[in-house]
C-alpha cells in the first residue's frame, strides 16, 4: 500500500536509482521548457538541469520527484532488526572530554577545508545536514551507504556542474525539503545513537571559593607536597606560560599546563613576574618619561609593588644621652605589636648619641633581619640618622644625598645642630631631618633661631632635580621636597611647674593628655606660626618622653627636681592635601638606658610614579653591615636555644 507522494508506509525501506534515467530527462526538460544535456550510462547517473524558479511550490516538487521515483525506482524492502542493547560508556574525566571536543572541532574543520573536495561550502554543510548523527548507525542507514558506493563517480562531476549553474544542486535541494517536510532522514529516527548518563549532583553543597583565582585556597589546592617521597620524579616541569603581568593567555606550544590560571601559576610557582624577551629587548631604563611602561620608576612599577600607592614610613628619635651602654633588645622600639605588619622605610634619628655608632647600626640592623637593608647613614657630631629600606625596593631610589647645620657659636662643637637625608622614591621626593635645639626652660627664642637656621642653611637637593621647583623656596629646604618628616629633641617643655604637672599625670589620664598639652611651648607657638610653618603634628597620647631617672620609670628625683616635658617630638608636611596620614605616635617606655624614651611614629604616604632622568642609587646598601647584623641575629638565635637545652638538662626533680 502507497500513500499519496508515492512511498510505502514501511519504516525500513530504502530506495535505489535504477538505470533507466533517459525518460526522466525528456520528462524534466519538457516541464522545465529548457533542453538539457544528458550524459546516462549503465550507471543510473541523473543529470538534471537548472534549479526550478522561487515560485515553485513544495507540493509540486514533491509530486515531480514521487512520480519519477515510481518510474525510474526500484524499491528494495528488508526486514529491519531489533535495535541492539546500549552499551553505556564509561564516565569520561575532563582531560578526555575536551580531547574529544578538541579532535571533533579538529575533524569538522579538515572536512570543511578538504582540497579534494569539489563541491561548494554549502553543499558540504548540506551534506553534513543529512546525515545521521553519531553513534551506532541505523540499518536503514548502513544500507542506504552500501547502495550509494556502488554508484558512477560520474555523480560527482554532476553535481559539481549543477552547484556551478545554480549555487546548490537539485536534487540536494529537494532531499533537504522533502525530509524537512517529512522528517524520516531526522536524527531523532535513528535508535543507534549511545546513551548519556545523567549528570551526578553532589549530596551535599560545595564550600564556597574565592572569586579570586589566586586564592590561599586554591594555591594550596594545587601545591604538591614537598615531603612526598617520589615528589621530585612526579613533579611536572612547568615553563613560564605568563608573559607579563598584564597578559593573562597561555604561551608556546607543546608546553605542560595544569588546569589552573595564569593568576594561580604566578602565586604557585613565582612570585616574580614574568618578563617577555621583546620586552626586556625595548625597555630603557636611562629613558623615559612619566606615562612609558617601560620606565623603571613609572606607573607600571609602582602599581607592581604598591597598588593602593601607599608605602608604611617608621620614624623615630631618641636622645641616647651618650650612653655606651645599649638596650639588650630593641624590638619593641622598631617593631611595636600594634601593627600586624612591619613598614616598608625605617628612619632612626638619634641626638648624643653612643660612642660607637658603627655598632648601633649594627643592632639596628640585626633587629630589622633579613628583608631590610640600609640604604644610607650620615652623621653629625653626635647626631645619627640611619635609612633602613626593604630590600626589594633599593632599585626604585636615587642617590641619597645629605647635609649639615650647626647652630653652636663655635662650630666646632657638633652637639646642637641639625643632619638632613635626601632621596627621591619613584617619582616623590623625600626629606628627614633631626635636630637637636638649644636646651633650657626659657629659652624657646634661641630654639627659634635653631629652626631658622636649619630651613636656610640645609643646602639640599643637590644632584636630585625637584620634583616640583614651581612650588619650591629658596629661602626653605622644606618647600623643596614633596614629603618632610623633622624629627629630634627640640627641648621644648612645659610651661609649668613642677607639682602642678606631677599632680596632672597622678591622674592617670592614660591617653588623654589634653590637660598637659596646654603648657606645651611648641604647641603654642606651632599655633603661633613662628615656628614649623606648614608643619602637622599627630594627636599626643603618651606620658612626656623627659626626663626620666636611668633605669627607672620615675621622673627626676635629683635636686633639680626637672619638670617632665614633651622635648622629643616627630612634625611632618606635604605639598599635597593629606598625602601623609598619622597611623601611630607612641613612646617606648621599656627601654631606660637613657634619661629619654624613644619616641616614633608610623605613617602612611602617599607615592607617584616618576622619571628615570634621575641618578639612580642602583641598589646600593651597606653589604658588610648586612653581612654582620644577619651573622649576629644567627648566633643570637643559637645562644637562644642553647641556653635552653642547658636549662632543661640541669632541671632537677624531688621527690617528697
Amino acid at each position: 500500500m502507497s500513500t499519496a507522494n508515492g512511498f510505502p508506509q514501511h519504516s525500513g525501506t530504502c530506495v535505489t536509482p535504477s538505470t533507466e534515467g533517459g525518460a526522466v530527462q525528456d520528462l524534466r526538460a519538457k516541464k522545465a521548457g529548457k533542453a538539457a544535456k544528458k550524459e546516462a550510462g549503465s550507471n543510473g547517473v541523473l543529470t538534471f538541469g537548472d534549479p526550478p524558479g522561487i515560485g515553485t511550490s513544495l507540493n509540486e516538487n514533491i509530486k515531480l520527484l514521487s512520480g519519477e521515483l515510481k518510474a525510474n525506482m526500484k524499491i528494495k524492502s528488508f526486514t529491519p532488526r531489533p535495535p541492539r542493547k546500549p552499551r553505556l560508556e564509561r564516565a569520561a574525566s575532563l582531560d578526555e572530554k575536551s580531547w574529544r571536543r578538541w579532535r571533533r572541532f579538529r575533524t569538522s574543520q579538515e572536512s570543511l577545508t578538504d582540497p579534494n573536495e569539489t563541491s561548494s561550502s554549502n553543499g558540504s554543510l548540506q551534506e553534513a545536514s543529512l546525515s545521521p548523527p553519531r553513534g551506532r548507525a541505523s540499518p536503514f542507514h548502513q544500507r542506504c551507504q552500501q547502495n550509494s558506493l556502488h554508484s558512477s563517480p560520474g555523480a560527482s562531476e554532476a553535481s559539481s556542474m549543477g552547484k556551478s549553474k545554480g549555487g546548490t544542486s537539485d536534487l540536494g535541494k529537494r532531499a533537504s525539503e522533502i525530509s524537512g517536510a517529512f522528517g524520516f532522514l531526522r536524527g531523532k529516527t535513528f535508535v543507534g545513537s549511545k546513551p548519556r548518563l545523567s549528570q551526578v549532583m553532589p549530596a551535599r553543597p560545595l564550600p564556597p571559593l574565592e572569586l579570586n583565582v589566586g586564592s590561599q585556597a586554591l594555591r594550596t589546592a594545587n601545591r604538591i607536597d614537598a615531603d612526598c617521597l617520589d615528589y621530585r620524579h612526579s613533579q611536572p616541569r612547568f615553563g613560564r606560560v605568563s608573559s607579563s603581568l598584564s597578559d593573562t593567555r597561555l604561551h608556546g606550544n607543546g608546553m605542560v599546563y595544569d588546569n589552573c590560571s595564569t593568576d594561580s601559576m604566578k602565586s604557585t610557582f613565582s612570585l616574580l613576574t614574568p618578563i617577555r624577551s621583546k620586552d626586556v629587548r625595548s625597555r630603557s631604563y636611562l629613558e623615559g618619561s612619566l606615562l612609558a611602561s617601560g620606565a623603571l620608576m613609572g606607573a607600571e612599577e609602582l602599581s607592581r609593588y604598591f597598588p593602593d600607592r601607599n608605602i608604611g614610613i617608621f620614624v623615630a628619635t631618641w636622645n641616647m644621652q651618650g650612653q655606651k651602654e645599649l638596650p639588650v633588645n630593641l624590638d619593641d622600639f622598631l617593631l611595636p605589636t600594634d601593627p600586624d605588619y612591619a613598614q616598608d622605610m625605617y628612619v632612626i634619628g638619634v641626638q648624643e648619641g653612643c660612642p660607637d655608632r658603627r655598632e648601633w647600626e649594627i643592632r639596628l640592623q640585626e633587629t630589622l633581619g633579613p628583608h631590610y637593608v640600609m640604604l644610607y647613614s650620615a652623621a653629625h657630631g653626635v647626631l645619627y640618622m640611619s635609612v633602613f629600606i626593604r630590600r626589594d625596593l633599593i632599585w626604585f631610589c636615587s642617590e641619597v644625598e645629605y647635609a649639615t647645620v650647626t647652630t653652636r657659636i663655635v662650630s666646632q662643637i657638633k652637639t646642637k645642630g641639625a643632619l638632613g637625608i635626601c632621596f627621591t622614591f619613584f617619582g616623590t621626593s623625600f626629606l628627614f631631618i633631626t635636630s637637636h635645639f638649644t636646651s633650657g626652660d626659657s629659652k624657646v627664642n634661641e630654639r627659634k633661631l635653631d629652626y631658622n637656621k636649619t630651613i636656610q642653611a640645609l643646602t639640599l637637593p643637590k644632584n636630585v632635580p625637584d620634583t616640583n621647583p614651581y612650588r619650591s623656596s629658596s629661602s626653605d629646604v622644606t618647600t623643596r621636597f614633596d614629603e618632610v618628616f623633622w624629627f629630634g629633641d627640640f627641648n621644648f617643655r612645659l610651661n609649668k611647674d613642677r607639682e602642678t604637672v606631677d599632680s596632672i599625670l597622678n591622674q592617670n589620664l592614660d591617653t588623654d593628655m589634653s590637660k598637659l598639652l596646654v603648657y606645651d611651648q611648641l604647641t603654642s607657638e606651632m599655633s603661633r606660626g613662628s615656628i614649623f610653618k606648614g608643619f602637622q603634628e599627630a594627636d599626643i597620647n603618651f606620658r612626656p618622653s623627659y626626663k626620666f631617672d636611668i633605669g627607672k620609670d620615675s621622673y627626676d628625683t635629683t635636686s633639680k627636681q626637672r619638670t617632665p616635658s614633651y622635648t622629643d617630638r616627630v612634625v611632618f608636611r606635604s605639598r599635597y592635601k593629606d598625602d601623609i596620614q598619622a597611623v601611630k605616635y607612641s613612646s617606648c617606655p621599656v627601654i631606660k638606658t637613657s634619661d629619654h624614651r624613644p619616641v616614633f611614629a608610623l605613617f602612611r604616604v602617599k607615592v607617584r610614579p616618576g622619571r628615570d632622568n634621575i641618578p639612580l642609587a642602583a641598589g646600593q646598601f651597606d653589604r658588610e653591615l648586612y653581612l654582620i647584623g644577619i651573622r649576629r641575629r644567627i648566633m643570637r638565635e643559637l645562644q637562644k636555644r642553647q641556653e635552653q637545652k642547658d636549662q632543661k638538662s640541669s632541671s632537677i626533680c624531688s621527690i617528697s
